[in-house]
């Protein structure tokens, strides 16, 4: 019975072993994404992005320093330079709101040139009208 005891321990030593190297290759994935996609490095951030517990990267000495001193750089690095992709980011979305703003002017003028256009015709209309009734463009005079 203690022999069965024994590798029954043994088994779920072995288990519980493999399933925290597990969560430390988890947790130092993370950490590698978390750095290449330029985000702070934090107990949380490597707790969500790896699904592991914030209990589980304090307790690993390992994994607990290299986090604080991840974080502790990401402290002391000034915030970098705007980069060119945020301003031609930039430049695209004006350039494409003056673009609509101008498409929107032409057609704004091509209707006011049609109104105006109708108004002339209409005005016409309405002098030669008056001209075959006999008006003759003098106010009269009591």
């Amino acid at each position: 019975m203690t022999d069965l005891r024994a590798r029954r321990t043994a088994v779920l030593a072995a288990a519980a072993k493999a399933k925290s190297e597990a969560k430390a290759h988890a947790a130092d994935q993370a950490i590698r994404r978390l750095v290449r996609r330029g985000e702070p490095v934090t107990f949380q951030a490597v707790q969500r992005e790896a699904g592991v517990s914030h209990a589980f990267l304090y307790g690993n000495p390992e994994l607990r320093e290299r986090i604080e001193r991840l974080r502790a750089q990401a402290r002391l690095k000034p915030a970098p330079p705007a980069d060119g992709t945020s301003d031609n980011t930039i430049i695209q979305a004006l350039t494409s709101q003056i673009s609509h703003l101008k498409k929107q002017h032409r057609d704004q003028t091509q209707a006011l040139h049609a109104a105006l256009e109708q108004a002339h015709g209409e005005n016409l209309q309405l002098r030669r009208e008056l001209a075959r009734l006999g008006w003759t463009g003098q106010a009269a005079t009591t």
